[in-house]
């Protein structure tokens, strides 16, 4: 067999693989009236041994106008975000979660400190200063995930195979789980309802007229 018999069919061989389309997950998150609900997480956990790579993005949540920029915040294991401080007042930014107990005392304006999140669970945010600030940051040990938009929607482009979907939202009772297979270059659907609880958060006090406090 000549050499470029070879590789051509080397070629052909590898073509299909290069090719390959990811799967896709499309997902519908509405509360129990039908109403789209946002800030719900999907996160896609490998069941059949796939190699799970590294993060290679950076998160961002910024202290900007006494509020935390996001409310809830996803990223894989070992990702590190960083907190600017864009507000004209310090803040006192701090976690006492089991994923990750970490504080950033009297956080002057224009500092930007980074935290690496190197255990996948749930991190509440809060601020010593500005009690009604909240924020979550959803640690998960996959780089296949989405949070749901304004529309309840959120899609997930993952490499075929098997999965176990995870659906959180702050206020939703633990939460939802699901196995699944996604097939090569196909497009699979998955609609929740979700039964919420009452949203309890401090509501924020009078800015005052220097800035706040």
């Amino acid at each position: 067999m000549s050499l470029r018999l070879l590789f051509a069919l080397s070629a052909l061989a590898v073509a299909p693989l290069a090719l390959a389309a990811p799967a896709e997950l499309a997902v519908t998150v509405k509360g129990t009236k039908g109403e789209p609900v946002a800030d719900a997480v999907v996160s896609l956990i490998p069941l059949d041994g796939a190699a799970i790579p590294p993060p290679v993005t950076a998160g961002e949540i910024a202290q900007q106008d006494q509020e935390f920029s996001t409310f809830v915040t996803v990223v894989q294991a070992g990702a590190k975000i960083v907190f600017p401080n864009r507000d004209k007042v310090q803040h006192h930014v701090y976690s006492l979660s089991k994923a990750k107990k970490f504080e950033l005392p009297l956080y002057n304006p224009g500092q930007a400190e980074s935290i690496v999140f190197e255990t996948a669970g749930l991190v509440t945010l809060g601020c010593n200063i500005h009690d009604w600030m909240l924020a979550y940051i959803v640690v998960v040990p996959t780089p296949w995930f989405a949070k749901t938009n304004a529309l309840g929607l959120a899609t997930v482009a993952a490499p075929a195979g098997r999965y176990r979907l995870e659906l959180w939202h702050p206020r939703l009772a633990g939460s939802v789980t699901q196995e699944l297979t996604l097939a090569e270059a196909d497009a699979t659907k998955r609609e929740f309802t979700l039964t919420l609880k009452p949203d309890r958060r401090i509501r924020r006090a009078g800015v005052t007229k220097s800035g706040g406090y």
